[in-house]
């Protein structure tokens, strides 16, 4: 049966894979100008290939970013191309960009913590402060969960508050309100604190290297600059959906917690090199100095991108990370990024920009309207693909757009990718929830349209205010 099932299963994606083929170079037919280069034309194929990919997920998306690369090297290096002479080096080099740099520091700060037990030791001091009030305890739990994925992976995150609060979980049941809070409210909080910093969320990034690359403002956003846009609006929309819960389910006036200090912890292996204590004191110093920097991009000459260094020598150097566990990072998210950031290149290399922002020049729409209309899109269809996807697919398309200001446009896009929670595929915290079966799929919903609605009009509303401030 699982060879039958494997088989169906292949033959399925390749059917998705040459259906999109078709379709892509029917519409790369239909929407080509007799103006266009070889180097214009495969582009064209490329992104409309690239978008159908992601969606249908025929292959990974991770897959798709390395196709991507692949294909603009082979037929944009081609000598005697007809059209604009492109330096295809440039899309090989999205993998050394700042963005993908920054990504992996935080990928390296995030195992490092894990490793040394000191998320285990914050979910543990934020238990011990609400005694057995679970409203409070509720609160701080998300809050505590959206501010630890403004530096690890929401996955890892969610992963890591689910398991710990598992047995509280199964000893209360599945039909107890407290229950039913805690797994909604942390992947759903995992999610939001990512809009906190620009390696908290793939999305944050693709948007910061559009936004430098455009050089529309006075500045360059960096690490701090983007927290100002982000963790006042992360913040607000975990209160909003810590309201929802609360009135939704029934949560009791106390709850016994001492199922939580009960259990027994398998206790870290002690890394032979430094020892358990100095492991834990190198880890606090390695996060400190590199978040430190980041915060203060702009008053030292050190980039961003070389902050990420520190954690990346320090933590192997110290032996806290392994070469198993540079293995276990997550590259698929890195491969993926870095696709994005080569067809969002390409299309600019070669100017199909250029020519569809000519052919939008006569198509008014409100400022306001191509904003909502945006980040509506945003959501829905970060809710059935990748975010990380859906935004390097139509950051790059809202530069095309006159009539507002396109920075303010990627960083709205940016952030409401995050807001896409209302089923259990949206986004990997919340099938981690799903996946404990202590959850239906419907439950899902009224939090994810209440944040879904409110998330997008929050952000624009602020990035708008901050940017007649800031600009």
């Amino acid at each position: 049966m699982k060879n039958m099932e494997r088989m169906v299963e292949s033959q399925t994606r390749l059917i998705r894979f040459m259906a999109i083929i078709l379709l892509s170079l029917f519409l790369t037919y239909l929407v080509r100008d007799e103006s266009f280069g070889e180097a214009q034309i495969y582009v064209l194929f490329l992104l409309f290939f690239s978008i159908g990919l992601w969606i249908t997920e025929a292959i990974p998306p991770f897959a798709v970013g390395i196709m991507i690369v692949g294909f603009l090297v082979f037929f944009l290096g081609q000598p005697g191309l007809e059209g604009k002479n492109i330096d295809v080096e440039k899309f090989v080099n999205t993998w050394s960009d700042s963005v993908i740099w920054l990504l992996l520091g935080g990928f390296f700060l995030a195992e490092g913590l894990k490793k040394t037990g000191l998320d285990m030791e914050v979910f543990k001091v934020v238990t011990a402060r609400f005694g057995q009030n679970p409203k409070k305890m509720l609160l701080s739990l998300m809050l505590a969960t959206a501010g630890i994925s403004m530096i690890m992976s929401n996955t890892a995150t969610t992963a890591m508050m689910i398991a710990a609060l598992m047995p509280l979980v199964q000893t209360l049941g599945k039909d107890d309100g407290f229950s039913k809070s805690v797994l909604l409210g942390i992947p759903a909080a995992a999610s939001i604190g990512g809009m906190g910093t620009i390696i908290g969320s793939p999305p944050n990034a693709i948007a910061v290297d559009m936004i430098n690359r455009m050089g529309m403002i006075p500045f360059k956003i960096g690490f701090l600059n983007w927290m100002l846009f982000g963790v006042p609006v992360a913040i607000i929309l975990v209160v909003f959906f810590w309201i929802i819960l609360r009135r939704k389910y029934r949560i009791p006036e106390k709850v016994d917690l001492s199922v939580l200090t009960t259990t027994e912890e398998t206790p870290e292996e002690p890394v032979r090199y430094v020892g358990e204590w100095n492991q834990k004191k190198v880890m606090w110093v390695v996060l400190g100095v590199t978040v430190l920097l980041w915060l203060t991009d702009g008053l030292h000459p050190i980039p961003m991108a070389a902050v990420s260094g520190i954690p990346i020598i320090a933590l192997t150097m110290m032996n806290i990370i392994g070469a198993e566990d540079v293995r276990g990072l997550p590259w698929d998210t890195l491969m993926l990024v870095a696709g994005g950031l080569s067809l969002g290149l390409a299309i600019q290399e070669t100017g199909l920009m250029d020519y569809f922002l000519d052919q939008l020049q006569d198509v008014r729409m409100p400022g306001l309207l191509l904003i909502v209309a945006f980040a509506g899109i945003t959501v829905f269809s970060s809710n059935i693909m990748s975010n990380t996807a859906a935004a390097a697919i139509l950051i790059p398309a809202a530069s095309l757009f006159e009539g507002v200001n396109p920075v303010a446009l990627a960083l709205i896009i940016g952030l409401s990718a995050s807001c896409a929670l209302f089923l259990p595929v949206s986004t990997p915290p919340n099938a981690i929830a799903y996946s404990t079966g202590y959850i239906e799929q419907i439950e899902f919903r009224p939090g994810g349209i209440a944040v879904g609605l409110l998330g997008p009009i929050l952000i624009m509303i602020w990035v708008l205010l901050l940017m007649q401030v800031l600009v």
